[in-house]
Protein backbone atom coordinates (compact mmCIF):
# COMPACT_ATOMS: atom_id res chain seq x y z
CA UNK A 1 0.00 0.00 0.00
CA UNK A 2 1.53 3.24 -1.06
CA UNK A 3 2.63 6.00 1.59
CA UNK A 4 -0.05 9.05 2.00
CA UNK A 5 1.35 12.23 2.38
CA UNK A 6 1.27 14.52 5.91
CA UNK A 7 -1.24 16.94 3.91
CA UNK A 8 -3.00 14.26 2.19
CA UNK A 9 -3.87 12.68 5.48
CA UNK A 10 -4.68 16.13 7.05
CA UNK A 11 -7.19 16.52 4.82
CA UNK A 12 -8.80 12.99 5.56
CA UNK A 13 -9.47 13.85 8.96
CA UNK A 14 -12.76 15.31 8.41
CA UNK A 15 -14.11 12.48 6.08
CA UNK A 16 -15.41 9.19 6.69
CA UNK A 17 -14.58 6.78 4.33
CA UNK A 18 -18.04 5.03 5.15
CA UNK A 19 -20.45 7.71 5.12
CA UNK A 20 -22.42 8.65 1.39
CA UNK A 21 -23.71 12.60 1.54
CA UNK A 22 -25.74 14.36 -0.43
CA UNK A 23 -24.60 15.93 -3.57
CA UNK A 24 -24.30 19.85 -1.91
CA UNK A 25 -22.23 17.99 1.19
CA UNK A 26 -20.13 15.85 -1.02
CA UNK A 27 -18.80 19.18 -3.16
CA UNK A 28 -18.26 21.19 -0.06
CA UNK A 29 -16.41 18.47 1.95
CA UNK A 30 -14.17 17.55 -1.10
CA UNK A 31 -13.23 21.39 -1.84
CA UNK A 32 -12.84 21.81 1.93
CA UNK A 33 -10.16 18.55 1.42
CA UNK A 34 -7.77 20.26 -1.44
CA UNK A 35 -4.62 21.07 -0.41
CA UNK A 36 -2.45 21.70 -3.11
CA UNK A 37 -0.92 25.25 -4.09
CA UNK A 38 -3.03 25.28 -7.69
CA UNK A 39 -6.23 25.69 -8.53
CA UNK A 40 -7.24 21.69 -8.55
CA UNK A 41 -9.32 20.44 -10.66
CA UNK A 42 -13.31 18.81 -9.21
CA UNK A 43 -13.59 15.31 -10.53
CA UNK A 44 -17.02 13.20 -10.50
CA UNK A 45 -16.93 9.47 -10.99
CA UNK A 46 -20.25 7.19 -11.78
CA UNK A 47 -20.00 3.70 -11.27
CA UNK A 48 -23.78 2.73 -13.39
CA UNK A 49 -25.34 -0.44 -13.48
CA UNK A 50 -24.18 -0.94 -17.47
CA UNK A 51 -22.06 -3.63 -18.78
CA UNK A 52 -20.21 -1.47 -21.90
CA UNK A 53 -18.81 -4.68 -23.32
CA UNK A 54 -22.44 -5.16 -24.84
CA UNK A 55 -23.25 -2.78 -27.61
CA UNK A 56 -26.46 -1.98 -26.24
CA UNK A 57 -25.30 -1.29 -22.70
CA UNK A 58 -22.66 1.91 -23.79
CA UNK A 59 -23.05 5.36 -21.77
CA UNK A 60 -21.31 7.62 -24.28
CA UNK A 61 -22.33 11.78 -24.74
CA UNK A 62 -21.59 14.40 -24.41
CA UNK A 63 -22.83 17.87 -21.94
CA UNK A 64 -22.08 21.91 -22.37
CA UNK A 65 -20.95 22.51 -18.95
CA UNK A 66 -22.56 25.81 -18.01
CA UNK A 67 -19.69 27.14 -16.00
CA UNK A 68 -17.32 25.97 -18.24
CA UNK A 69 -14.00 23.83 -17.24
CA UNK A 70 -11.92 27.04 -15.58
CA UNK A 71 -9.31 26.45 -18.36
CA UNK A 72 -8.75 27.71 -22.02
CA UNK A 73 -9.54 25.08 -24.37
CA UNK A 74 -7.29 25.06 -27.61
CA UNK A 75 -9.55 23.64 -30.23
CA UNK A 76 -8.22 22.67 -33.91
CA UNK A 77 -10.18 22.23 -36.83
CA UNK A 78 -9.53 20.67 -40.14
CA UNK A 79 -11.33 22.34 -42.74
CA UNK A 80 -11.37 24.01 -46.46
CA UNK A 81 -12.67 26.78 -47.97
CA UNK A 82 -15.39 28.55 -46.38
CA UNK A 83 -15.41 26.26 -43.38
CA UNK A 84 -11.89 27.52 -42.61
CA UNK A 85 -13.09 31.26 -42.43
CA UNK A 86 -15.82 30.11 -40.29
CA UNK A 87 -13.40 28.35 -38.18
CA UNK A 88 -11.31 31.02 -37.55
CA UNK A 89 -14.91 33.06 -37.07
CA UNK A 90 -15.77 30.76 -34.35
CA UNK A 91 -12.15 31.72 -32.54
CA UNK A 92 -10.78 28.43 -33.14
CA UNK A 93 -7.22 28.13 -32.39
CA UNK A 94 -5.66 26.58 -35.20
CA UNK A 95 -7.55 25.91 -38.90
CA UNK A 96 -6.60 24.24 -41.79
CA UNK A 97 -6.28 21.03 -43.32
CA UNK A 98 -2.79 19.47 -44.75
CA UNK A 99 -0.96 21.72 -43.24
CA UNK A 100 -2.09 20.54 -39.68
CA UNK A 101 -2.14 16.88 -40.90
CA UNK A 102 1.98 17.03 -41.92
CA UNK A 103 2.51 18.92 -38.35
CA UNK A 104 1.23 16.46 -36.54
CA UNK A 105 2.96 13.65 -37.91
CA UNK A 106 6.31 15.37 -36.81
CA UNK A 107 5.01 15.32 -33.37
CA UNK A 108 2.92 18.29 -32.72
CA UNK A 109 -0.38 18.11 -30.25
CA UNK A 110 -0.78 21.41 -28.70
CA UNK A 111 -4.26 21.14 -29.03
CA UNK A 112 -7.33 19.95 -26.44
CA UNK A 113 -9.74 18.83 -28.90
CA UNK A 114 -10.14 18.57 -32.73
CA UNK A 115 -12.93 18.93 -35.08
CA UNK A 116 -13.40 18.09 -38.58
CA UNK A 117 -15.67 18.51 -41.41
CA UNK A 118 -16.89 15.10 -43.13
CA UNK A 119 -15.44 15.84 -46.05
CA UNK A 120 -12.04 16.38 -44.48
CA UNK A 121 -11.72 12.83 -42.67
CA UNK A 122 -10.17 10.28 -45.32
CA UNK A 123 -7.02 13.13 -45.00
CA UNK A 124 -7.92 12.71 -41.26
CA UNK A 125 -8.08 9.24 -41.17
CA UNK A 126 -4.55 8.85 -42.04
CA UNK A 127 -3.45 10.30 -38.28
CA UNK A 128 -6.10 8.64 -36.45
CA UNK A 129 -3.30 6.01 -35.03
CA UNK A 130 -1.66 9.24 -33.32
CA UNK A 131 -4.79 11.19 -32.81
CA UNK A 132 -7.12 7.76 -31.09
CA UNK A 133 -4.71 6.87 -28.37
CA UNK A 134 -4.66 10.52 -27.42
CA UNK A 135 -8.87 10.98 -27.07
CA UNK A 136 -8.07 13.82 -30.08
CA UNK A 137 -9.74 11.96 -33.05
CA UNK A 138 -12.94 13.18 -33.84
CA UNK A 139 -15.71 11.94 -33.82
CA UNK A 140 -19.29 11.64 -35.39
CA UNK A 141 -20.75 10.43 -32.15
CA UNK A 142 -19.51 13.22 -29.86
CA UNK A 143 -20.43 15.95 -32.58
CA UNK A 144 -16.80 17.17 -33.61
CA UNK A 145 -17.14 15.78 -37.56
CA UNK A 146 -19.32 18.20 -38.37
CA UNK A 147 -20.44 21.14 -40.79
CA UNK A 148 -21.67 23.16 -38.44
CA UNK A 149 -18.19 24.47 -37.42
CA UNK A 150 -18.94 27.49 -35.73
CA UNK A 151 -21.33 26.27 -33.26
CA UNK A 152 -19.31 23.40 -32.09
CA UNK A 153 -15.73 25.43 -31.85
CA UNK A 154 -18.34 27.70 -29.32
CA UNK A 155 -19.62 24.59 -27.54
CA UNK A 156 -15.73 23.15 -26.80
CA UNK A 157 -14.21 26.79 -26.07
CA UNK A 158 -17.19 27.22 -23.35
CA UNK A 159 -16.77 23.84 -21.67
CA UNK A 160 -18.06 20.93 -23.43
CA UNK A 161 -17.08 17.50 -22.80
CA UNK A 162 -17.80 14.07 -24.02
CA UNK A 163 -17.39 10.86 -22.34
CA UNK A 164 -18.24 7.26 -21.84
CA UNK A 165 -18.31 4.52 -19.66
CA UNK A 166 -14.71 2.54 -19.06
CA UNK A 167 -15.14 -1.33 -19.31
CA UNK A 168 -15.80 -1.48 -14.92
CA UNK A 169 -19.49 1.08 -16.27
CA UNK A 170 -17.37 4.06 -14.35
CA UNK A 171 -17.69 7.59 -16.38
CA UNK A 172 -15.11 9.93 -14.83
CA UNK A 173 -15.69 13.73 -15.93
CA UNK A 174 -13.80 16.78 -15.39
CA UNK A 175 -16.57 19.68 -12.97
CA UNK A 176 -14.71 22.73 -13.05
CA UNK A 177 -11.78 24.26 -10.35
CA UNK A 178 -11.96 24.58 -6.74
CA UNK A 179 -12.12 27.99 -7.37
CA UNK A 180 -15.35 27.81 -8.69
CA UNK A 181 -17.09 27.21 -5.65
CA UNK A 182 -19.94 25.14 -4.21
CA UNK A 183 -22.78 26.28 -6.52
CA UNK A 184 -20.74 26.79 -9.49
CA UNK A 185 -19.72 22.88 -9.16
CA UNK A 186 -23.00 21.95 -8.79
CA UNK A 187 -24.35 23.49 -11.63
CA UNK A 188 -21.97 21.42 -13.71
CA UNK A 189 -22.75 17.95 -11.93
CA UNK A 190 -26.78 18.63 -12.48
CA UNK A 191 -26.30 19.59 -16.06
CA UNK A 192 -23.74 15.90 -16.36
CA UNK A 193 -25.66 13.83 -14.28
CA UNK A 194 -29.36 15.32 -16.39
CA UNK A 195 -27.57 13.85 -19.18
CA UNK A 196 -26.48 10.68 -17.48
CA UNK A 197 -30.31 9.77 -16.72
CA UNK A 198 -31.40 10.82 -20.35
CA UNK A 199 -28.71 8.37 -21.55
CA UNK A 200 -30.01 5.43 -19.28
CA UNK A 201 -29.82 1.86 -21.64
CA UNK A 202 -33.34 0.35 -21.82
CA UNK A 203 -31.34 -3.08 -21.62
CA UNK A 204 -30.01 -2.09 -18.25
CA UNK A 205 -31.52 -3.38 -15.58
CA UNK A 206 -31.43 -3.20 -11.81
CA UNK A 207 -29.48 -0.02 -10.04
CA UNK A 208 -28.63 2.44 -12.29
CA UNK A 209 -26.63 5.05 -10.09
CA UNK A 210 -24.14 1.97 -8.49
CA UNK A 211 -22.18 4.62 -6.35
CA UNK A 212 -20.93 8.18 -7.49
CA UNK A 213 -17.49 10.08 -5.50
CA UNK A 214 -16.01 13.64 -5.98
CA UNK A 215 -12.60 14.64 -5.30
CA UNK A 216 -10.16 17.18 -6.21
CA UNK A 217 -6.97 16.51 -8.28
CA UNK A 218 -4.77 15.92 -5.15
CA UNK A 219 -7.23 15.76 -2.44
CA UNK A 220 -9.24 12.61 -1.30
CA UNK A 221 -12.46 10.53 -2.72
CA UNK A 222 -16.16 11.59 -1.01
CA UNK A 223 -18.91 9.21 -1.14
CA UNK A 224 -22.13 10.84 -2.56
CA UNK A 225 -25.53 8.51 -1.53
CA UNK A 226 -26.57 7.85 -5.26
CA UNK A 227 -30.51 8.33 -3.80
CA UNK A 228 -29.87 11.61 -3.40
CA UNK A 229 -29.60 12.20 -6.85
CA UNK A 230 -32.92 11.77 -7.99
CA UNK A 231 -34.41 14.65 -5.14
CA UNK A 232 -31.62 16.62 -6.26
CA UNK A 233 -32.50 16.70 -10.14
CA UNK A 234 -36.14 17.80 -9.79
Amino acid sequence: MPKRGKKYLEATKNINAQEKLNLSEGVKKAIDASYAKFDETVDVAVRLGVDPRHADQMVRGTVVLPNGLGKEVRVLVFAKGEKEKEALDANADFVGNDDLVDKIKDGWFDFDKAVATPDMMGTVGKIGRLLGPRGLMPNAKTGTVTFDIAKVVQELKAGKIDFRAEKAGIVHVPMGKVSFGVEKILQNMTAFLEVIVKLKPASSKGTYFKSIAVSTTMGPGVKIDPAYVKDFLK
